[in-house]
C-alpha cells in the first residue's frame, strides 16, 4: 500500500516576497520507496510574470532549466512550466534520491529560491535470521535477527507460550544460558519502524532431554478378563519402549500379548489373562540421552478388600539411579488391620 508524502514546512521567512515564490522557505518530505513525488506549487514553487528564468535542481546538479531537461534519469519528468507553476515530478522514488531539491527562479531584480529536503523511508524487511536449531537441555542458545529499514527498524524477541509474558529481548541477538525444556519451542523476531506493519519470522528451538516416566500403574484383572497395563513418558527425541516380565523381555507378537508403542506412551494389552500372566512388570523408555524404567503389576482383582498388590508402581530413574514411588502408605497398613480383628 502506498502512503501519501508528508511534507512540513520548516522555516519561512516573516519578510514581505517580492513574488509568490517565498524565497526561504524549506519544507521537509517524507514517502516511502516507489512512490511517486510530485514537487510542484504545494512545494511553494509558483511563479508570476515577473520571472525571468527557472530551474529545478537536485544538491548541485539541474535536473530541468525552463523545458529543457538537463538529467538523464526518464523517471524525472516536467509536469508544469506555466506563468503560475513550475512543477517536476519523479517516479518510482529510491534512495538514492533522498536530499534537497532546489527550485531557482530568475527575476530582474534576483534569484529567488524554495527547497524540498526529501526524506525517503523503507518498510522494514528482515535479511538475516537463524536456522531452526536443536540442543540438549542445559546448553546455550544464540540466535540472531538483522534487519533493513529506514529508519533503523527496532527488533524485538518473543518466545511463543502460554507461559511467556512479553518481551524476552529487545536486540538483535537472543541469548539464552543453561536452556531447559520448557524454552523449547518457536521464538518470534519482530521489526518495525513505523512506516509499514512489522515483518516477523520465527526460529524453531528444539530441546533434546532423557526420558522421564510420568505414569505406571499397577491393574487389577479377574482371570479371563482383558487387562492393560500403560506406561506414558516424555522424552525429546521420543522414546523407545521395552516391556519385561521379571528378567525376561516381551516381545511383540507373542501369543496373548499386544505391545503398542507411540510417540509419548506405550501400552501393554493382555487379550485372556491368566494366573500366569500376574506379576510383575518393568517398563524401560530410552533415548540418545539416556534411560529410565517403572515397575508396575498385574495382579488378580477380587471382590474381598484391598490388598498389597493393589497401587502405583515404582519409578526407577537410569539418569540418575533414583527410585520414586507416589501413592498412599495406608494401603499397606490396611490388610494388616484385618488380621489383627480376625484374632
Amino acid at each position: 500500500m502506498k502512503i501519501q508524502p508528508r511534507c512540513l514546512a520548516l522555516r519561512q521567512s516573516h519578510t514581505k516576497p517580492s513574488l509568490a515564490i517565498r524565497d526561504t522557505l524549506v519544507q521537509t518530505c517524507m514517502m516511502c520507496v516507489g512512490m511517486m513525488l510530485r514537487i510542484q506549487d504545494a512545494q511553494m514553487c509558483s511563479v508570476d510574470n515577473r520571472v525571468t528564468r527557472v530551474a529545478w535542481l537536485n544538491r548541485s546538479s539541474i535536473l530541468y532549466a525552463g523545458n529543457d531537461k538537463w538529467c538523464l534519469d526518464p523517471r524525472v519528468v516536467l509536469l508544469a512550466n506555466t506563468k503560475t507553476q513550475y512543477s517536476i515530478q519523479i517516479q518510482d522514488v529510491d534512495v538514492y534520491d533522498e536530499g534537497p531539491y532546489t527550485c531557482s527562479v530568475q527575476t530582474d531584480n534576483h534569484p529567488k529560491t524554495s527547497r524540498v529536503h526529501l526524506i525517503v523511508q523503507v518498510s522494514p524487511k528482515i535479511t538475516e535470521i537463524s536456522p531452526d536449531i536443536s540442543i540438549n537441555e542445559g546448553g546455550n542458545v544464540s540466535l540472531t535477527c538483522i534487519a533493513t529499514g529506514r529508519p533503523d527498524p527496532t527488533i524485538t524477541w518473543r518466545h511463543i507460550s502460554p507461559k511467556a509474558v512479553g518481551f524476552i529481548s529487545e536486540d538483535e541477538y537472543l541469548e539464552i544460558t543453561g536452556i531447559t525444556r520448557e524454552q523449547s519451542g518457536e521464538y518470534e523476531c519482530s521489526a518495525s519502524n513505523d512506516v509499514a506493519a512489522p515483518v516477523v519470522q520465527r526460529v524453531k528451538v528444539t530441546v533434546n532431554y532423557p526420558p522421564y516416566i510420568s505414569d505406571a500403574k499397577s491393574t487389577g484383572v479377574p482371570v479371563g478378563q482383558k487387562g492393560i497395563l500403560l506406561c506414558e513418558a516424555s522424552a525429546v527425541p521420543s522414546a523407545d519402549f521395552q516391556w519385561y516380565k521379571d528378567d525376561k523381555r516381551l516381545a511383540e507378537g507373542q501369543k496373548g500379548l499386544k505391545v503398542e508403542n507411540k510417540a509419548f506412551f506405550s501400552r501393554l494389552t493382555f487379550f485372556n489373562v491368566s494366573e500366569q500372566d500376574y506379576g510383575n512388570y518393568t517398563c524401560v523408555a530410552s533415548n540418545l540421552l539416556g534411560n529410565t524404567n517403572a515397575s508396575m503389576i498385574l495382579y488378580e482383582e477380587t471382590t474381598t478388600a484391598l490388598t498389597p498388590w493393589k497401587g502405583p508402581g515404582a519409578v526407577h530413574d537410569g539418569n540418575s539411579g533414583a527410585w520414586r514411588r507416589s501413592g498412599c502408605p495406608w494401603l499397606l497398613a490396611l490388610p494388616l488391620a484385618q488380621l489383627a480383628r480376625q484374632f
